[in-house]
């Protein structure tokens, strides 16, 4: 089977881990988004949402959680999001979309750094727990990670999911993903983590 492998700077973006997605200014987040077309207990072929095929690796180590339908009161004081965002000139932040982590989650990726939508445009990635949460046209909460926070203002018609833990067997043909990858001492493409949509759910992060 001929592998297809991602591009060399497509794949130094991806070089992270999906429980702790690191980076530094200059090394964006930037996670492949697609539509699984096949799957083995190795392998995962997709088409990117660009048209591309690719084909990336599967290990005992690659994490997987699903991705449901969830709305704006699931998200409380205390729960642990993550929020793609776009910086505002008082210094706050909009929100994009905001993924509620399940309990089992709680911790995964902490932090806020730059990170490619799926727009195409960089904006940054906040994962943190929510403090103060006020309702006034949407939601505006404070996040906080390690000893700082950001305040987040969430619009009505952002979408909001739930991300719980799941295995491969949510990996189906069809399936809408965004995947996190790293390249191994031979330079193929390995799933850190993959996000799955729930129900034909195409995840918005």
């Amino acid at each position: 089977m001929i592998k297809h492998r991602l591009p060399a700077l497509l794949l130094g973006a991806l070089a992270l881990s999906f429980g702790a997605m690191a980076a530094t200014p200059d090394n964006v987040i930037t996670p492949v988004r697609g539509t699984i077309e096949n799957v083995n207990d190795n392998t995962l072929q997709l088409t990117t949402r660009q048209g591309e095929k690719l084909s990336v690796g599967l290990t005992d180590k690659t994490k997987v959680n699903s991705v449901s339908k969830a709305k704006m009161s699931d998200i409380k004081p205390d729960s642990f999001i993550g929020t793609a965002a776009v910086p505002q000139a008082d210094g706050t932040l909009k929100a994009l979309e905001v993924h509620v982590f399940a309990p089992g989650l709680r911790g995964s990726g902490e932090g806020f750094n730059p990170f490619e939508s799926a727009n195409g445009q960089v904006n940054t990635m906040t994962n943190g727990t929510v403090g103060k949460l006020v309702n006034s046209n949407g939601r505006t909460m404070t996040v906080k990670y390690h000893d700082k926070e950001k305040t987040v203002t969430v619009p009505d018609d952002v979408p909001v999911v739930l991300i719980t833990p799941a295995d491969k067997s949510i990996l189906k043909p069809g399936t809408k993903v965004v995947l996190f990858a790293m390249k191994d001492d031979k330079g193929n493409a390995i799933a850190r983590g993959i996000s799955a949509g729930k129900d034909g759910l195409v995840p918005p992060m």
